[in-house]
């Protein structure tokens, strides 16, 4: 499968495709040889990532990277680039399942107890996929950690979708050839989602990109993250002016 055309976006090597192209490169690649590694960037890894090695070394190893949150789109504007639009976790994650249906082994990782569980089930009715597997995202210590690649390996799962938090990239590239999945895709909060434990946004706030602004806004669990985002702002405003500074004459 060719590499799709990517730009450089705050050092970040971003594909050029929208969320079918997406899909369909990741449904091209189950049948490769080499394990694959797929993220969807978003403002807040790019701020974590400046400040954590193993993360910035853990995106690093993607073979692909989409935009995941209009942040991206709007830095990758600024700096003359013009991508097809913002290529969500869950979106990808469902759109590749629909598109792989009976043909795709998934394993669900992530989530409380239950969740993983709920997540297949619904997959499997909504688009017929086949579970190869499913494990909460509880896990802690190298001895609970290799024993559940080991269960991931023995299922040899097409798609492995993990929904580990801040943790999920770091975990994906730091095992990524003992996992034994074909591809695997950090997914967030996706699992909660297709389990119905998380309610994705309202249509208009996906419609006019300001998820962000209302699971912000309705979770003081996630204020934390409030300050990441303007340190990304930030970051995006002084890496480039947004209009070219005249010579005098």
């Amino acid at each position: 499968m060719r590499q799709p055309a990517t730009v450089n976006v705050l050092g970040h090597r971003l594909a050029v495709l929208d969320l079918d192209e997406a899909a369909r490169w990741v449904l091209d690649v189950v049948g490769a040889t080499s394990p694959r590694l797929i993220v969807t960037l978003n403002p807040e890894l790019v701020v974590r990532a400046r400040h954590d090695r193993h993360l910035q070394a853990a995106l690093g190893e993607a073979d692909l990277t989409v935009a995941d949150g209009v942040g991206l789109l709007w830095a990758a504007r600024r700096e003359g680039h013009r991508l097809p639009g913002r290529v969500s976790g869950v979106d990808l994650a469902a759109r590749v399942m629909e598109l792989g249906g009976s043909d795709l082994r998934v394993f669900f990782l992530g989530g409380k107890p239950g969740v993983a569980e709920s997540a297949a089930a619904v997959a499997r009715r909504r688009w017929r996929v086949e579970t190869a597997g499913c494990h909460h995202g509880y896990f802690n210590g190298p001895e609970e950690t290799a024993a559940l690649v080991a269960k991931v390996a023995e299922t040899a799962p097409d798609l492995l979708l993990a929904g580990l938090g801040e943790s999920q990239e770091v975990f994906l590239a730091g095992n990524l050839g003992s996992l034994g999945a074909r591809v695997s895709i950090g997914v967030g909060g996706t699992l909660d989602v297709l389990a119905g434990a998380a309610r994705r946004t309202p249509a208009w706030t996906r419609r006019l990109h300001l998820e962000w602004a209302w699971r912000v806004g309705l979770d003081r669990r996630r204020w934390h993250r409030v300050p990441r985002l303007f340190r990304f702002v930030r970051l995006v405003l002084e890496r480039r002016a947004p209009f070219p500074t005249r010579k005098a004459d």
